[in-house]
């Protein structure tokens, strides 16, 4: 489930339609397209990019949550679910599974107003797309069975409970929604509903649904990419020409809400360790013109260290790390919503008190010009990167089109985001919050009552037990429906491939700098943006052993200001630049990272080199960082995926190795990190083993002229600490790991395998492609599609230069644990001998296709230049890859899945209830260890 809120915030993009008089604006950037309808009323626009051989297609049905009724909740939702698993010309199963093996990527989301249905695939699979995608909008309803219906009701729940029961604060959407909105209001429940509706849900009322909103005559089509106009019409009229029409579905007029009162509720939450507060004003709809002004106040009263929130709140109260406010418009109404996830033990009335005084603070100093700036440079950038994919292009058509009747509304709303001013801000304020009834919440951990603000009243909400052995949750794949055809005019059979479109290696320019900073730079134009990054060898790897986390928070602090600029005129500075800077450390790289626009880039390089040469150590910024730093840390002891994650690398790597701590650290290890430990970490990294990479509209000469500013950045002689693997690794084990009342098991699963320096890497990575890279992956496939047991299973490779973990990952159903292991257990013995020829050629294929598509995006494509720094690879390597692949022989995958995929050598981690699920897993047959949640023994 997605919420497909407007993509972009445009500030000057403009697009043009063929059929109108093109103009370009200030930026000289326009989109073409063109558009046209069918005689079923289906509304087609056309976008021609001939960037990358790839196609994207997105429909958009004008159905969300609000065209449901109270008692049928959620269903918009789950026939989004429904409509991915048969259609009359298509094999059962194949959208999840077939298009990933085309090299293709797939999904849907619902929200309030609106489905979408969405993919990406190389050219040469273009028809096919349009086949599988059509039959599944016209031609899906006669297939639909009892056992499909039954299993997809537990993927949706399984679903649900995995991002809101099981998640903190998961039900505050719930809670929010129902004192906001009015009974019968279509925003009073929430998208994903109520699981007792879902579980009543029968296939009358799917084909009733069906009926009334999948007509043709209530979508919108978008195909963008590398596809010729004339021909695609042709092919568009084809395959989506004969689906129904549709009876006509009245326009829904905006419903904007009032409040007579402000309400205050409270909710202890079983997963959360920390506070938080929200308060919700009842605004506007979106493309009401308030919209705009409204957008903005969200940003100048948080969005900055000068905003007064922020002063208020994170620096002069110390009350939490950040705090957040923005407007959220949907198609019927809009919220305006504040929202603080406090430290540790505060109370939520001091909160609230802060809120109202940084809210008088702005009042009394109005809007900041210069912030008001900020905000918009930083839209130009944004909107520039929202259509850097031609996927990014097709979602932004598609709503414009459907929602405000105008696929190029986009250059509207960027003169209307320009248009904004601080009267204008002024007057939203003080028309839709100033003095204004909202609904408050206050979430707090269990047994923390006395954090709730004053006066609040308890949250009314419904909470699903999950006991073992409920017949109506064993589900199965079940027969084919039986069913007449409909008829049609035109041949609905597979079409075949196109000619194969094979990933050609973008050129890339390499220098280097007089102090031995190496450049690796890919040219690309598509869009005016640059990014780029400077990474150091290090990161995690070289933090104290006693003090993980000192690359993380130094990562933070180069971020707060420079030997002449306060932490909030550096802010302000990159803002107005319209561009973005961000420090990082990972396992073995310390990095910083930057995307501006190409106009801007040696203004915000001087910023990145001022950073780098001139922090500025401000201790009063360094103290609250450890403040926000010891508030995460225990905020993530809420999280089960968290907790499981933290305990594998812990139990892989041994008491002994860094890897086994956290890279941002622990409440130990960071507790005693002064700023000393930070700067002495600064002065030892190294220019001399630094590369830059640079992706964008820059050539390799300029960018090499433009980043020739670090050539006098000077530092230490970088020294790899050496730490050993447990010469005696766990094997053959499950932990245990009790969250009381989960409502599902996250289970991780596997061993440390090989280094990215391994000449078997590469092998072990294609093996693991059909087992679980994506949604057509056995894992996926039986545990979700076949059981539905969970909302995705997946199994991977990570990377580094040390030995990195093979694992495996979900978050199953509680009472489906045991079967889960089972099914993961088996399915991984077998895989050597379940993985035969047909094996061999689904990956081949599917990483062949793949690739074509893999590295559209300028982050992608600074990925293949780390790749080639990091690890020593020519800068054809994906080439040799692929050469790899299509000369691995059906025995190459035999021996290395026999190699490093061992059953017997891997670890289970079990985090769930234990009341229900400790003896259940016992059944699986290993030796069992009870663990706390920082991995202790029991």
């Amino acid at each position: 489930m997605k919420k497909f809120p407007l993509l972009i915030s445009a500030l000057t993009l403009l697009l043009t339609c063929k059929n109108d008089n093109p103009k370009e604006d200030s930026t000289g950037f326009s989109i073409d397209y063109e558009k046209f309808t069918l005689d079923n009323g289906l509304e087609v626009i056309l976008h021609e990019d001939h960037s990358d051989p790839i196609v994207a297609v997105a429909t958009l049905m004008h159905v969300g949550s609000n065209r449901e009724k109270p008692g049928k909740t959620g269903f918009a939702h789950f026939f989004e679910h429904m409509s991915f698993n048969d259609s009359e010309n298509v094999p059962v199963g194949a959208n999840r599974k077939l298009i990933p093996e085309w090299g293709g990527s797939r999904n849907g989301g619902t929200w309030d107003d609106g489905t979408i249905y969405y993919e990406v695939v190389p050219k040469d699979a273009f028809e096919k797309i349009l086949w599988i995608d059509s039959d599944r909008f016209g031609y899906m309803i006669n297939t639909v069975t009892e056992a499909a219906l039954e299993r997809e009701k537990q993927v949706v729940k399984n679903e649900k409970r995995q991002r809101v029961d099981n998640a903190p604060y998961g039900y505050t959407d719930e809670v929010i929604r129902k004192n906001l909105y009015p009974e019968g209001h279509p925003y009073n429940w929430t998208v994903i509903g109520q699981l007792p509706d879902l579980q009543a849900a029968t296939i009358n009322d799917v084909k009733e649904f069906y009926n009334q909103y999948y007509g043709a005559a209530n979508a919108s089509l978008v195909i963008a990419g590398d596809i010729n106009v004339e021909e695609t019409k042709k092919l568009v009229k084809q395959w989506f020409g004969e689906i129904k029409k549709g009876p006509d579905v009245a326009p829904l007029t905006p419903m904007p809400v009032t409040l007579n009162e402000t309400k205050s509720l409270y909710f202890e939450d079983n997963f959360a360790t920390l506070p938080e507060y929200r308060m919700v004003f009842p605004t506007v709809e979106e493309y009401n013109k308030d919209s705009y002004a409204l957008n903005i106040l969200g940003s100048l009263l948080s969005g900055s260290k000068k905003s007064p929130l922020y002063q208020v709140i994170v620096e002069e109260e110390k009350l939490a790390p950040n705090v957040s406010t923005y407007q959220s418009s949907s198609e019927l109404a809009g919220e305006f919503i504040f929202r603080v996830r406090a430290n540790a033990g505060v109370d939520l009335d001091s909160v609230n008190i802060a809120i109202a005084d940084g809210l008088k603070r702005f009042e009394t100093n109005g809007v900041n010009e210069n912030e008001l700036k900020r905000i918009k440079a930083e839209l130009e950038t944004s909107l520039y990167q929202g259509v850097s994919t031609v996927l990014n292009k097709a979602f932004q058509l598609v709503q414009d089109n459907e929602f405000a009747g105008d696929a190029g509304f986009i250059a509207q709303r960027a003169k209307l985001t320009n248009a904004v001013t601080a009267e204008d801000v002024m007057r939203v304020y003080n028309q839709y919050i100033k003095g204004k009834n909202y609904v408050s919440t206050s979430f707090v951990p269990k047994g923390q009552l006395d954090l709730t603000v004053v006066g609040s009243k308890q949250a009314e909400v419904w909470i699903e037990e999950v006991v073992q052995g409920v017949a109506n949750e064993e589900v199965s794949q079940g027969e084919e429906a039986e069913y007449e055809k409909t008829p049609t005019k035109f041949d609905r059979s597979e079409p075949p491939f196109g000619e194969l479109p094979l990933f050609k290696s973008p050129e890339v320019y390499t220098s280097s700098l007089d102090n031995g900073m190496k450049l690796y730079a890919i040219e690309n134009n598509e869009v005016p943006l640059v990014q780029f990054d400077i990474t150091f060898p290090g990161g995690h790897l070289t933090d104290p052993m006693d003090k993980s986390g000192v690359a993380s928070l130094l990562s933070d602090l180069l971020m707060e200001g420079t030997a002449t600029k306060t932490p909030a005129d550096l802010e302000e500075a990159i803002g107005l630049l319209g561009a973005n800077i961000n420090f990082s450390s990972s396992n073995e790289d310390f990095r910083v990272s930057g995307s501006c626009l190409v106009k801007n880039l040696n203004e915000t390089l001087k910023l990145v080199h001022e950073m780098l040469t001139e922090p500025r150590w401000d201790q009063k910024e360094f103290d609250r960082l450890k403040l926000a730093l010891a508030t995460s840390l225990k905020g993530r002891e809420a999280n089960p995926n968290a907790i499981a994650s933290l305990n594998y690398a812990k139990l892989l790597y041994g008491d002994n190795h860094i890897f086994s701590i956290p890279s941002s650290g622990t409440t130990e290890s960071t507790n005693n990190i002064t700023m000393d430990d930070l700067k002495d970490y600064f002065n030892k990294l190294s220019p001399e083993k630094a590369t830059i990479h640079v992706a964008g509209a820059v050539t390799g000469n300029q960018a090499a002229e433009s980043f020739g500013v670090f050539k006098d950045l000077k530092g230490g002689d970088f020294v790899a600490p050496e730490y050993a693997l447990p010469q005696n690794p766990v094997a053959n084990t499950l932990y245990f790991i009790d969250v009381p009342d989960s409502k599902q098991s996250v289970l991780y699963i596997g061993k440390l395998a090989l280094s990215s320096l391994d000449p078997d890497y590469d092998k072990l990575n294609f093996a693991n492609e059909v087992l679980g890279s994506g949604s057509s992956g056995k894992l996926t496939q039986t545990l979700r599609i076949e059981k539905g047991y969970t909302y995705g299973a997946y199994s991977g490779l990570a990377s580094g230069e040390e030995v990195a973990p093979f694992y495996i990952i979900t978050s199953v159903r509680a009472n489906a644990t045991l079967a889960s292991l089972e099914i993961i257990k088996n399915m991984v013995a077998n895989y050597e001998t379940d993985f035969t020829e047909k094996e061999l050629e689904i990956t081949k294929n599917k990483i062949l296709k793949d690739n074509t598509r893999a590295y559209e995006s300028l982050g992608a494509k600074l990925d293949i230049l780390r790749s080639i720094s990091k690890y020593n690879k020519p800068v054809d390597y994906i080439e040799k890859e692929q050469e790899l692949l299509v000369n691995m022989t059906l025995n190459d995958y035999h021996n290395v899945i026999n190699k490093y995929l061992k059953e017997e050598d891997m670890i289970y981690i079990v985090v769930g209830d234990k009341e229900t699920q400790l003896q259940e897993v016992e059944k699986l047959g290993k030796p069992i260890v009870e663990l706390d949640i920082h991995g202790n023994t029991l």
